[in-house]
């Protein structure tokens, strides 16, 4: 079954309740301004499982994922149809569809646990705090379930703030997570990705699909 409780990744911050998945679909309510105000701060439980393949680490929540209690849960957010299109899932999942996403091999948590309007909102420092929570989690993954095979952050000019790698690029890493996190070398490879935010002027969608294509054939 999916993680689901809070402080996987040895992050503190108060965890709302999670909503329903209706509530985050066409034709039902949407968040209001109070109800995002309210999110600031919130933090979401990390999503993995047994079958667990691939570690998607994103910078941190977004007001409406702190909202809804799911993972990229913002309507214009393309991670789930550049998953779909990159070969990970049979169909476009929903955000809320936890044991779905856990079957599909992949995981989710964040650098930074707190739930802002913008990433711009986070300190460099308080992104480099995130990598040894998120070395400990890894570290428990891979002892009790034998993965995650690739770690795979989320957008590069944090993955490169986070551990100095001012010249990293997207793609596959040249060093194993355990060497980033101090560690010898060992068998959890390192992928950056593009940030899938609809605000990501970068890469338009055939681009990023063929970015994450590219990790999903290294699998």
């Amino acid at each position: 079954m999916p993680g689901s409780g809070p402080g996987t990744s040895g992050h503190t911050s108060r965890v709302r309740s999670r909503r329903s998945k209706a509530e985050n679909e066409p034709g039902h309510p949407r968040p209001t301004r109070a109800d995002l105000a309210a999110a600031y701060g919130t933090t979401i439980p990390d999503l993995v499982g047994p079958d667990l393949r691939v570690l998607l680490v994103g910078i941190n929540p977004s007001l409406y994922s702190g909202w809804t209690g799911h993972h990229f849960a913002r309507p214009g957010n393309r991670l789930w149809r550049t998953l779909h299109e990159a070969g990970f899932t049979g169909r476009v999942l929903h955000p809320s569809e936890t044991a779905e996403i856990a079957a599909a091999g992949l995981g989710i948590t964040n650098l930074v646990a707190r739930a802002t309007a913008r990433a711009d909102e986070l300190t460099d420092d308080e992104v480099r705090l995130g990598v040894e929570p998120l070395c400990r989690l890894v570290t428990r993954l891979r002892r009790r379930y034998g993965g995650p095979a690739y770690v795979a952050f989320l957008g590069i000019s944090t993955y490169r703030v986070a551990f100095d790698r001012p010249r990293a690029a997207v793609g596959r890493q040249p060093e194993s997570f355990e060497e980033l996190c101090g560690r010898r070398p060992g068998p959890t490879g390192v992928w950056v990705l593009p940030n899938p935010s609809g605000l990501n002027a970068h890469y338009q969608q055939p681009a990023l699909t063929a970015a994450y294509a590219d990790l999903r054939a290294a699998i």
